[in-house]
């Protein structure tokens, strides 16, 4: 679908303070590993992962998110009671009710009349946020409106950490596990407006989403675990993602390896960029890659890596970018911008 009265206006992010190695991961399940034989340096050799970043244990996920929503509102140079919209998209939640948005709307003290819920969309959840914030100005029904997302997975990486350490672990529960200890938490706001009241410039022209929800069992989480089918998730999340670019291709203007300056990608791991890379026909340097330092960040990989491409230079002005994620579900979104 084209949109064509939607602009990004600010984008936020905040990391972690505590910084862990892979390797202090496998230190903390070093005897499991030799008993089933798995080398060390496993995380990072499957992975390409040396590290990722956590908060202070009882973060919350609305309280991660105010941090960078408060930055995007200071970097838009807004007055916060002109968003018309608030969507919280992180994977994790504050309770079960009410909405972890809810929390975050407090916060800010936002007008009454500020629309805000939850979206869940797994690792998608923003891309997601984005394209119900952008409904909502291209109908009229808004003005400003906000994304945000804050996850911290310390507790599901240390419950991970606590299940791998016991003495009865097999193979196939190392194998059931192994993706959580690839999660990294962070924190993202994004602020949207119509196009005619923004000095960012920074256009959003479209975008496509396809499902595959025939692959529902591939990642199942909790909030102290999660079981993921990696080499799954690899064959279908790519095979999702080539039918979405196809698609892409036939509605999106411009919407070619030659025609995009730079990819913000969802980032699982080195393996899963590769593939991506390949079966898409991307030119791997034009993909902005951080999973190497923030690890698997769910929801928020895609804006981060977007911003972190706009400071490093990666993205300039008036460059024509493409935002790829996929979430599990499957679900698989594609969005075009115009920086």
């Amino acid at each position: 679908m084209l949109l064509h009265d939607v602009a990004i206006e600010a984008i936020a992010y905040e990391l972690p303070p505590h910084c862990v190695t892979s390797a202090e991961l496998e230190d903390r399940i070093a005897p499991t590993m030799e008993r089933l034989g798995v080398p060390r340096g496993r995380i990072e050799e499957l992975t390409g992962i040396r590290e990722r970043r956590h908060w202070d244990a009882g973060v919350t996920p609305s309280a991660a998110g105010t941090r960078a929503a408060r930055a995007a509102i200071e970097q838009a140079g807004i007055d916060p009671r002109e968003l018309g919209c608030l969507i919280n998209a992180s994977i994790g939640r504050d309770y079960i009710e009410p909405a972890t948005s809810c929390f975050v709307h407090g916060a800010l003290k936002l007008a009454p009349t500020c629309i805000n819920y939850d979206v869940s969309n797994a690792c998608l959840g923003f891309i997601t946020g984005i394209i119900n914030i952008g409904l909502m100005i291209e109908v009229g029904l808004i003005r400003y409106g906000m994304v945000v997302s804050g996850d911290n997975f310390r507790e599901g990486v240390e419950a991970t950490v606590k299940c791998l350490s016991g003495p009865d672990v097999d193979m196939q529960t190392f194998r059931d596990n192994f993706a959580s200890l690839t999660l990294g938490s962070s924190a993202v706001a994004a602020i949207l407006c119509h196009k005619d009241l923004s000095r960012s410039g920074h256009r959003v022209n479209g975008f496509v989403t396809m499902a595959a929800t025939e692959h529902n069992q591939l990642c199942v989480a909790q909030s102290h675990y999660m079981r993921a089918d990696p080499s799954g998730l690899l064959t279908h999340g790519v095979a999702l993602a080539k039918a979405a670019w196809d698609k892409a291709e036939t509605e999106l203007p411009g919407w070619s390896d030659s025609e995009i300056a730079q990819y913000a990608p969802h980032q699982v791991g080195s393996r899963h960029c590769a593939a991506f890379a390949q079966v898409l026909s991307l030119t791997p340097s034009k993909m902005f890659l951080n999973f190497m330092t923030l690890g698997n960040i769910g929801s928020a990989a895609v804006t981060v890596s977007l911003a972190q491409a706009v400071e490093t230079g990666n993205v300039k002005r008036g460059d024509h970018v493409g935002l790829i994620g996929v979430g599990s579900g499957l679900n698989c979104s594609l969005m075009s911008i115009n920086w």
